[in-house]
């Protein structure tokens, strides 16, 4: 079950080759505060043989130092490593940790369950295949537990294994299990999972994590890291056509004009007819280059370079498609979910620095079209953006951008907002859609409106401090309902 084999010993190089062959999957732990996050990693770690002796000694030592635990060790301090964080028991910032079986690769980001680090969690969560949420036997289904999931919704991720951790303090009560996971799926029924599974666990035990518990012999199922190295993530991505964002121009001398990027999407050959966006003049894929040298096909996540065969304007922040593929949009209009990572609140009308599929363009959000309650996914209207709040914007480019839907792909439908004075990271997005010139004027009238309403509301509470906006317009109008 471990990475361990016996071609180490007998084939180092056979070894090698099988090691690299392996898929890989990345995924997050969330969930409450306190819900064994930090401690599951130190168990799958520990239990797959991927603590050093040294390592292990410092943790014993350290388990004596913060006495975070009643146990000889405290396996959470392999990934809380922030001298706060182990002060204080919790975890503040992502970490992330790496470790094999025979079967899989694994990259796993321990997120922080705090509300006060919702940011960090989204951040973690933004190249993930799937999320270990975790959820307390003792307490169930929390606020952050829906915020978690909500945002893992947001994010696309489509695979979801629900730990009930501490299962050990509730006497691996089968009860208790089945009542956590019908909560779960009511409250999962609104959100956009397309996998959702569950296990029965104690992180601190080991139960079920990487060996079935004698404990729960009324659950059947795979442990956790049985589940972690069967899930399905081959067929994740929904777009499979090409594209590749422009990050840079290769120009060493008069000869050579490459255009270099990682594929978000699709694959590419030699030989075939490719637009260039924004401004849409065609050409023909001349070589697909690496650094060992050309390639018949390139696929999605690699990193190349490509020359054409005629000589067309591209510059860094366009879009290299294939002509026979449906295209991305082309807009300086868009809605997209944004999740605020200022401490100051959104500015409507402010201009911000948007990153998109690459490309640098300067904007403003327009319009806040709602925003969600993500314990009770409702949709409420609202003024301004607050620190780790979600709402769908709408944004408005100083130039046209080149984008698909962040739920056909990830590397060409997610934004980052940028604050132009401090260079700070302002929020994430996703994108839900480019607007049609009928949308913008529709948008552009419910945004004129709904500024007139809060300029007028504030007039209200200066004048009339006891009255509505709509007792006052009511007054003006000569009407009385």
């Amino acid at each position: 079950m471990t990475h361990q084999s016996e071609l180490i010993a007998d084939d180092i190089l056979s070894y090698l080759q099988q090691h690299e062959n392996k898929d890989m999957l990345r995924l997050i732990t969330c969930g409450n505060v306190d819900d064994g996050k930090s401690t599951l990693i130190g168990r799958l770690l520990h239990d797959s043989k991927l603590i050093f002796e040294d390592q292990l000694a410092a943790i014993e030592r350290d388990s004596k130092k913060y006495n975070t635990t009643d146990q000889d060790i405290d396996l959470a301090l392999l990934v809380d490593g922030l001298q706060a964080e182990r002060e204080q028991g919790i975890t503040i910032d992502v970490a992330y940790r790496y470790f094999s079986t025979d079967k899989r690769k694994f990259i796993i980001a321990d997120c922080p369950g705090h509300e006060q680090y919702t940011r960090n969690m989204a951040t973690g969560a933004s190249t993930c295949n799937l999320a270990i949420i975790l959820i307390d036997a003792r307490r169930g289904v929390q606020t952050q537990t829906r915020r978690h999931s909500f945002i893992v919704s947001l994010l696309g991720i489509r695979h979801v294994i629900v730990a009930v951790n501490k299962m050990d303090l509730v006497d691996y009560d089968e009860a208790v299990f089945n009542r956590i996971r019908d909560d779960y799926l009511a409250f999962a029924e609104h959100l956009n999972i397309a996998d959702i599974r569950f296990v029965p666990i104690s992180a601190l035990r080991g139960d079920n994590v990487i060996h079935p518990s004698q404990h729960s012999s009324w659950y059947q199922g795979p442990t956790l890291m049985a589940q972690l190295e069967s899930v399905p993530i081959n067929h994740d991505v929904s777009l499979q056509a090409f594209r590749l964002p422009v990050q840079y121009v290769n120009r060493p001398n008069l000869d050579f004009r490459g255009f270099c990027g990682t594929i978000a999407a699709g694959e590419i050959r030699a030989g075939e007819e490719v637009l260039a966006l924004p401004s849409g003049k065609s050409s023909r894929i001349k070589q697909v280059l690496i650094y060992e040298g050309e390639l018949a096909v390139a696929h999605a996540g690699q990193a190349i370079t490509v020359t054409l065969e005629d000589e067309i304007d591209i510059s860094r922040g366009d879009m290299i498609v294939r002509a026979a593929d449906v295209r991305p949009a082309v807009s300086r209009s868009l809605e997209a979910y944004l999740v605020w990572m200022q401490e100051a609140p959104l500015q409507l009308g402010k201009e911000y620095g948007f990153k998109l599929a690459g490309k640098y363009v300067t904007g403003r959000i327009s319009a806040i079209r709602h925003r969600i309650d993500v314990n009770s996914l409702q949709q409420l209207a609202c003024e301004q953006l607050q620190l780790n709040e979600i709402a769908l914007c709408r944004i408005d480019l100083n130039a046209p951008a080149v984008f698909d839907p962040y739920a056909q792909c990830r590397g060409t439908g997610s934004l980052i907002m940028i604050d132009r004075l401090s260079n700070a990271t302002a929020a994430a997005g996703m994108v839900v859609a480019a607007l049609s010139e009928e949308q913008r004027d529709q948008t552009d009238e419910l945004a004129h409106y709904r500024a007139f309403e809060v300029e007028l509301n504030a007039l209200v509470r200066k004048y009339f401090p006891h009255w509505e906006a709509k007792d006052v317009l009511q007054k003006l109008g000569g009407t009385s309902g």
